[in-house]
């Protein structure tokens, strides 16, 4: 796993280095989420995602961000404690970030080029835009904020084999 997407450092909610290497030998379910966004109930489907295959080898990792309507106003810990609360969310969560523009994280920046929307775009165009990274360290296939969590169970289950 020596790709440059894998060795990004990336911050978690509570302040600890990581990087996708970290999860060396996983799938990697990657998502910008926010707090405020009618697709916020996503997180309840994400969490499923993450109890239903994290012992066959899938992580989910939620990336907190407020470039969308201003729908992630909080600080790590009300993120953290609002993801807890009313979604039961026990998935990684990171640091709040910026997912387009100058300051997109490098995470971020590799996604998109790897993973372009639609028409070829590198934009995100919202909260809850969703890359799978297979076991080997190869992204897989970038999914749009329309696209619930239950409706990546196959793609999820033909990685883990």
């Amino acid at each position: 796993m020596s790709d440059a997407l894998l060795n990004i450092p990336c911050t978690t909610i509570t302040g600890q280095q990581k990087t996708l290497a970290d999860f060396n030998g996983k799938a990697i379910l990657v998502v910008n989420t926010a707090s405020k966004c009618g697709f916020t109930p996503q997180y309840k489907g994400l969490e499923q995602l993450w109890q239903d295959y994290k012992d066959q080898g899938l992580v989910v990792l939620g990336f907190p961000c407020n470039q969308f309507g201003h729908q992630e106003p909080g600080n790590e810990g009300e993120i953290s404690q609002f993801c807890e609360l009313n979604f039961g969310v026990t998935f990684p969560l990171f640091k709040k970030i910026d997912v387009n523009g100058g300051d997109a994280h490098p995470l971020f920046v590799q996604l998109k080029k790897r993973a372009p929307g639609l028409l070829g775009s590198q934009g995100i165009k919202w909260n809850f835009t969703k890359f799978l990274i297979g076991k080997d360290g190869k992204l897989v296939k970038r999914f749009g904020p329309t696209t619930k969590p239950a409706a990546l169970d196959g793609e999820i289950k033909a990685l883990l084999k």
